[in-house]
């Protein structure tokens, strides 16, 4: 057992002085002011410190194939990192091989995920239509634990799907009581853009975000809208990074749509003038979709967030080392979309956030925990302090500050975006299943920990 005593418990809803209690399963058994210590109990000694959920992260990419490589965080590496930064579950993408069945999909990643020290979930794509499909989502959904499907907007010719793959998938997974997420990006005005660059001899990462205007983005993401309104299915939009799919969002909200947003704390804190670094690599290790915008998107973004028509952060953590990029060097098309960030979000998103006065410390708790376990339905489960919950737990130092360098981070890549950035708020301890894993600057993770976490169906009355 673990008695964590002294703390500052901070939720979703709430700030209070108490002691949160663990038991030998992982869960939390008692939350209270001044809790007695059973016989046998570890203390954790929390005095000046707040006890948050553990965050959750929606959106990672780990050991994922893609552009011709593969994202170099594993599923040990990619949770261990997210630990040291306060992350306790992630919702990773299971992305079929061309042809390959939705389910052995699946099973495949479940295999790949068996050396997790985190606990972990999976969202599935749908990148082609067929009655197989059918059939495949209806299982994943009733026997895998599966209640959410990704679909991709964008890159044509590999992943990307037309309205009419979208609008069966969205009729279907609706009719299961699953959630639809999409990338919202206009993929065939992507590649004739791309197409035009190149052709005009623009070659180079600067031409990646002009291949991908806030323009291709507001588009598809309205579209996705407008479909999920045609077949009455929730959407989750991933990575909104400008202000026309933050308004579109924000406009089918009011009018009683079950549409959510998901922003990534790089595109709070980076802008376009990323891309225009002398040295070639320094600008290529920032390419990702959507790309990083014009600085004025980012005020859309914070109030998105802050007045919750933006309900979560997370990270599209995919991981690319420098030599992995340099594939692009004389095509900015075949540099690998993806950057790191797990290790570092609950830190960029306090100080940015919290210490900046734009967010409380029960807003930071509900867009990196709870929200994310409410919309994806493993709530109270994940998220909250509560008994019978989960005890994935972290210990925040509010007032503390560390300069982030990925010679000390975990991830399994050699950069970050943040290499030099001082950030206040630090995760001193990370509790996993009532143990303590980080503590303080010593990883404990402990490979196949992790738990594959089963997400139920909605039913017709559930929203959030």
């Amino acid at each position: 057992m673990l008695l964590i005593k002294g703390g500052t418990i901070v939720t979703a809803e709430r700030s209070m002085r108490g002691d949160v209690l663990c038991d030998d399963e992982g869960r939390i058994a008692a939350t209270g002011p001044d809790l007695e210590q059973p016989t046998d109990c570890t203390l954790v000694d929390a005095t000046g410190l707040l006890v948050m959920p553990g965050g959750i992260d929606p959106h990672t990419h780990m050991e994922m194939p893609f552009m011709g490589t593969t994202a170099s965080d594993d599923f040990y590496t990619g949770t261990a990192a997210g630990l040291a930064g306060g992350t306790t579950s992630i919702i990773d993408f299971v992305i079929p091989a061309a042809g390959q069945r939705l389910f052995e999909a699946w099973q495949d990643w479940r295999c790949k995920a068996e050396k997790a020290t985190a606990d972990y979930g999976f969202h599935v794509a749908v990148t082609h239509w067929d009655e197989q499909v059918h059939e495949d989502m209806g299982r994943l959904v009733q026997e895998g634990g599966v209640n959410s499907f990704k679909h991709f907007m964008a890159y044509k010719n590999a992943l990307m799907i037309d309205d009419t793959v979208f609008l069966r998938s969205m009729s279907r997974a609706g009719a299961l009581g699953a959630l639809c997420t999409v990338h919202a990006e206009n993929g065939d005005a992507v590649s004739f853009l791309q197409a035009q660059l190149l052709a005009a001899g623009e070659t180079g990462p600067h031409a990646h975000p002009l291949s991908r205007p806030a323009e291709v983005e507001g588009e598809a993401a309205q579209r996705a809208i407008a479909l999920a309104t045609l077949q009455n299915t929730p959407l989750y939009i991933v990575h909104v990074s400008t202000r026309e799919a933050t308004e579109a969002i924000a406009a089918a909200r009011l009018k009683g749509m079950k549409v959510y947003g998901e922003v990534l704390p790089q595109h709070l804190v980076f802008d376009e003038s990323v891309y225009h670094k002398e040295d070639w690599l320094s600008a290529a290790r920032h390419v990702m979709s959507p790309p990083f915008r014009a600085r004025s998107h980012q005020q859309a973004l914070w109030g998105g967030l802050v007045s919750g028509q933006l309900q979560t952060t997370a990270t599209d953590h995919c991981c690319f080392c420098r030599d992995q990029k340099g594939r692009g060097r004389d095509d900015f098309t075949k540099i690998p979309n993806g950057v790191p960030g797990i290790e570092e979000r609950m830190s960029v998103l306090w100080h940015h956030g919290v210490v900046s006065g734009r967010l409380t410390p029960e807003q930071f708790v509900a867009i990196t925990s709870t929200n994310t376990a409410r919309i994806f339905n493993i709530f109270p489960r994940k998220g909250c302090i509560a008994p019978g919950a989960d005890a994935d737990l972290v210990l925040w130092d509010p007032t503390a500050s560390r300069t982030l360098s990925a010679a000390t981070l975990h991830q399994n890549v050699d950069y970050t975006l943040y290499e030099g950035m001082t950030l206040t708020g630090v995760a001193r301890k990370t509790i996993s299943q009532g143990e303590v894993v980080w503590d303080d600057g010593t990883l404990r993770a402990v490979r196949g920990k992790g738990r594959y976490v089963p997400r139920p169906a909605f039913s017709a009355a559930q929203a959030f």
